[in-house]
């Protein structure tokens, strides 16, 4: 299923991991592990904030994608499911008139 990750960042942990370097090791082993459709980031309130488009195969895999970045992030994670435009035109015309 095709799944939303939002990822707030902790503004402290964020920029103690930008200066000992693992903030790009940890996004990468993200990226790889996920092969995302598509990946954000930006501030969003202010907050350093990481948007994350992918396919979950399984649910078992949410420990696996949370844990670094609650770990080394101090991250508040969302994880939701969303569509693109071929999807919500099937659900469309999924519906009665």
């Amino acid at each position: 299923m095709r799944m939303m990750l939002k990822a707030h960042l902790d503004t402290e942990a964020a920029s103690q991991r930008i200066q000992d370097g693992t903030l790009p090791q940890v996004m990468q082993q993200t990226m790889e592990m996920l092969r995302p459709e598509a990946a954000y980031f930006g501030p969003e309130n202010g907050i350093r904030t990481v948007f994350i488009v992918f396919d979950m195969t399984d649910p078992s895999q949410l420990p696996a994608i949370s844990e670094p970045l609650y770990q080394h992030f101090k991250a508040s994670i969302e994880f939701f499911p969303v569509m693109n435009q071929d999807d919500l035109q099937r659900g469309l015309s999924q519906l009665s008139p």
